[in-house]
C-alpha cells in the first residue's frame, strides 16, 4: 500500500478544503454531503458525542451559524492507498486552540468523513 500518492493526496486535500469552507460558511448541505450517510458514522465534538449520520445532521441544522470563523494552524493529510486518508489540523478560534481529526474513505459517491473528532485545548493559564 502506497502512502501519499500525489493524485489521491490532491483529491483528499480538495475534499478537506471544501469541508473547511463549508464549515466556516455554515453550508449545512455540503457538510451533510461530506459525511458518510450511515448509522456507524461518528462525530465527537467539543461538547457533543454524535453517533450516526442522523444525529450529525440534526446537530448541524441546530447549531448557531455565527462565530464559526477559525484559522488553521497546522494541517496534516495522509493517504494510505487509494481509498483511505486521515486529516488532522489544529486551529485557533476566539483565542483558543482546537484540534480536529477526520477519517476519510472513498465511497462510490466520493470522499466521505466516516469518523471525526473536535476538541479544544484548555485555556492558557
Amino acid at each position: 500500500m502506497q502512502t501519499d500518492l500525489p493524485e489521491i493526496l490532491a483529491e483528499v486535500t480538495a475534499a478537506f478544503k471544501r469541508y473547511e469552507q463549508a464549515l466556516v460558511a455554515n453550508d449545512v448541505a455540503v457538510l451533510d454531503e461530506l459525511f458518510w450517510n450511515d448509522p456507524r458514522t461518528i462525530r465527537y465534538g467539543a461538547g457533543e458525542n454524535l453517533h450516526g449520520y442522523a444525529e450529525i445532521m440534526a446537530f448541524r441544522a441546530a447549531r448557531p451559524s455565527v462565530g464559526l470563523e477559525r484559522e488553521l494552524l497546522h494541517t496534516v493529510i495522509t493517504t494510505h492507498g487509494q481509498d483511505f486518508a486521515t486529516a488532522n489540523t489544529t486551529f485557533a478560534r476566539n483565542g483558543r486552540i482546537g484540534r480536529q481529526s477526520q477519517t476519510w474513505v472513498r465511497r462510490p459517491e466520493g470522499w466521505r468523513v466516516v469518523a471525526a473528532h473536535v476538541s479544544l485545548m484548555p485555556p492558557a493559564p
